[in-house]
């Protein structure tokens, strides 16, 4: 008996594998500093603990609500998406809407599964996050990819985004603020990045802004849309409160887009999980987003100060060649190919395999820090570092992990 050639496509994640590793080390007594988080190791908001608290005696916070989300939520995350945006949604050809799911993940699963036939192509950024390639295979399609390094901060050539362009793109998929690597891409990039898909009005665009709220530096991140309001009319904006409310298990997200194309994920997610929790979603009916910012003020400290132990530490090992400035999100990608700790592992002077997974490996039983390789966001010897552990500890990590960096 086979399991479907669907399942046999998706890649086995390399996290996984050295989480289990971690774990297994910290239950035989090891120190290990893992530097893999994906979530604040916070409490949520007070405010918002509240509202969910003195949601828990209504018996509607137990039932189904629509499957597209109460209607009251919906309004009220859509105008919380246009004014943070600076929107005027007015004069769109087709009225925007809102559709509530379970996470920024189920969003994305959606949109692809409501767009996708067999050989249908979307474009990644590499660096990307790694469940997109996995939820368009899932789903019949082809990631195609354009590649970004350091040297141009991470921000992917439009130009080779225009090369690859043809009959069969269906989609591409921006990330800012970006996981993995950590930065937003620039006011410059995004109005050429508009100007870009004018040209190219039967490609659906797809804007992953999970972090919108997560930068820590000026100035805030900006969009394509925010150029050209035209190109609102074949984009999905995905947001949800896991990131900047600290509350990933939650697992509420939510998907903006023109009112038909809202209502085909409503279908396709009417087949399939019906609706989000209706206890978190009555729970963000009365809750003030504007607290947001004085939430987050601490949290945005704690991440540019763990940023800039980044760049000190490289500066005193004579690094800076190998460092780059993140902005928002809680990441930064460690090149490793720029470190004398490569030579290690090369079979010969022009090898360009990827020994992500292995020097991770390496990382975390000789130093007992554990990083996320890069191999699985598209970013061959590369390794993810977590900005969000407490101070002390993490300069720890950090200076143990040059430490093994800088050894040949």
């Amino acid at each position: 008996m086979e399991f479907s050639s669907r399942i046999q496509k998706i890649t086995e994640s390399a996290t996984f594998k050295l989480n289990a590793k971690a774990s297994e080390l910290v239950d035989g007594g090891e120190k290990i500093y893992n530097l893999t988080a994906g979530q604040f190791p916070f409490k949520p908001m007070p405010e918002f603990v509240d509202q969910i608290r003195g949601e828990l005696n209504f018996l509607k916070s137990y039932q189904y609500s629509p499957v597209l989300g109460i209607p009251e939520l919906r309004k009220k995350l859509l105008s919380y998406f246009r004014e943070s945006r600076n929107l005027d949604l007015s004069n769109l050809s087709e009225p925007y809407d809102c559709i509530v799911s379970n996470g920024g993940k189920h969003s994305l699963y959606n949109i692809f599964g409501a767009l996708l036939d067999p050989g249908d192509e979307v474009i990644l950024f590499a660096p990307y996050w790694l469940s997109y390639p996995e939820i368009i295979k899932l789903h019949g399609g082809k990631v195609v990819l354009v590649r970004s390094n350091i040297y141009d901060h991470f921000e992917p050539s439009l130009d080779d985004i225009a090369g690859l362009i043809n009959e069969n793109t269906k989609a591409i998929v921006i990330n800012s603020p970006n996981n993995p690597t950590g930065i937003s891409y620039s006011d410059e990039w995004m109005k050429g990045f508009a100007e870009l898909m004018a040209n190219y009005k039967d490609v659906f665009l797809i804007s992953d802004e999970i972090y919108f709220s997560l930068y820590y530096y000026d100035p805030k991140p900006s969009y394509f849309y925010q150029y050209d309001s035209e190109l609102l009319e074949r984009t999905f904006i995905v947001d949800g409160i896991s990131k900047a409310l600290a509350c990933t298990g939650l697992r509420l997200g939510y998907c903006f887009g023109p009112k038909p194309y809202i209502e085909v994920l409503s279908k396709f997610q009417g087949q399939t999980t019906s609706c989000a929790s209706s206890l978190i979603q009555r729970s963000l009916l009365d809750f003030d987003f504007s607290l947001l910012e004085t939430y987050l003020k601490p949290i945005k400290s704690h991440l540019r100060t763990n940023a800039e132990i980044v760049r000190y530490s490289f500066r005193e090992a004579n690094l800076s060649h190998a460092w780059y400035q993140s902005t928002s999100a809680f990441y930064y990608l460690i090149d490793f190919s720029q470190m004398p700790i490569i030579n290690v592992f090369k079979q010969e002077k022009d090898d360009q395999s990827d020994y992500a997974e292995k020097i991770c490996d390496l990382i975390l039983e000789k130093f007992g820090v554990a990083l996320v390789p890069g191999t699985d966001f598209g970013a061959p010897n590369t390794g993810r570092v977590s900005l969000v552990a407490e101070k002390d500890p993490f300069e720890e990590a950090i200076l143990k992990l040059i430490q093994f960096l800088i050894s040949d």
